[in-house]
């Protein structure tokens, strides 16, 4: 088809994204075609560029944090919830220089979180809350937001243990815990049990253009969610090659098949409004709370 278009698509280089890259992988081998459109896969560094692409036209769909593509919303992008990337995937490591072995043993610290609009930052303040640890400038503890690709960095520099510990999707915890450099304190399913984090959103001129282009590409995110849990030892292949990690590093993440999800694809309004309620109530990180209802566009997830 002549008029078939080209969806460019971004996202983080994140297990969090893998349906993506599953996806990628299907349609090079030709285990998987296309008929509505051809894909072009997009990675970023990190969250504000992701957001900067999406908002200058540079992508037609994205892989993104949800509270952040809430915000853009807000603030009059013209983009819709199509379905969510995955569940849980996250991770909070500590900086084995840092001698964290308790919550409140981060008292004093800094606390390094991928976005300040992001699940992580909900659930890192939720545990210090609990803990009765205040957080901000010259309280407990203080958040500095590091994009997830340079936090492994920041713990290799980090000699003065300063840095407590952080939380950011794989395989940014596993990079580190496999250096030697810090150690798993918790999952954010231990948290937060099944939460939403990412979602895809795609540009409202493409959704009205393109909308068979838009189901064929969920439907096929939802086959290579269900494939990641079925077919562990090549998920591991394709994310090592599709994230720029070693499999020694994927097979931590995603073996055991328990870490990040991918089989409920489908946005639960009440989790997402959960989400936007803490980040505007408890801490102020969203400009407002949106219309769910408006933001989802859920033609597209109606069969799952």
């Amino acid at each position: 088809m002549s008029d078939k278009p080209q969806l460019k698509i971004g996202h983080l280089p994140i297990t969090d994204h893998l349906v993506l890259g599953m996806t990628k992988a299907k349609v090079s081998k030709r285990v998987e075609t296309l008929n509505h459109c051809s894909l072009e896969t997009i990675s970023l560094g990190g969250w504000n560029e992701l957001g900067e692409a999406l908002s200058q036209g540079e992508l037609d769909m994205a892989f993104m944090l949800a509270p952040y593509a809430m915000e853009l919303y807000h603030s009059g992008l013209p983009i819709k919830l199509v379905s969510l990337a995955h569940r849980e995937g996250s991770i909070i490591v500590t900086n084995k220089r840092a001698n964290i072995h308790k919550i409140e043993d981060f008292q004093g610290k800094t606390v390094l979180i991928p976005y300040h609009l992001s699940v992580h930052h909900m659930l890192f303040d939720e545990l210090l809350r609990n803990a009765g640890l205040t957080v901000g400038p010259g309280k407990d503890v203080v958040f500095e937001t590091v994009a997830p690709t340079q936090i492994p960095q920041y713990i290799e520099w980090d000699e003065a243990g300063d840095i407590g510990g952080y939380i950011v999707a794989e395989p940014f915890g596993s990079v580190v815990i496999t250096k030697g450099q810090g150690e798993q304190f918790k999952l954010s399913n231990e948290i937060w049990p099944d939460h939403p984090c990412c979602v895809v959103v795609a540009k409202d001129n493409i959704l009205q253009k393109y909308p068979e282009a838009v189901q064929e590409l969920t439907n096929s995110f939802v086959s290579s969610g269900k494939l990641i849990h079925e077919k562990p030892d090549t998920a591991v292949k394709i994310g090592s090659e599709f994230l720029g990690q070693s499999e020694e590093v994927m097979k931590r993440v995603l073996a055991t098949g328990d870490k990040v999800t991918y089989k409920n694809l489908k946005p639960n309004l009440q989790e997402l409004d959960k989400m936007q309620t803490y980040l505007t109530q408890v801490i102020s990180a969203l400009s407002d709370k949106i219309d769910l209802e408006t933001f989802f566009d859920d033609r597209f997830v109606k069969g799952l």
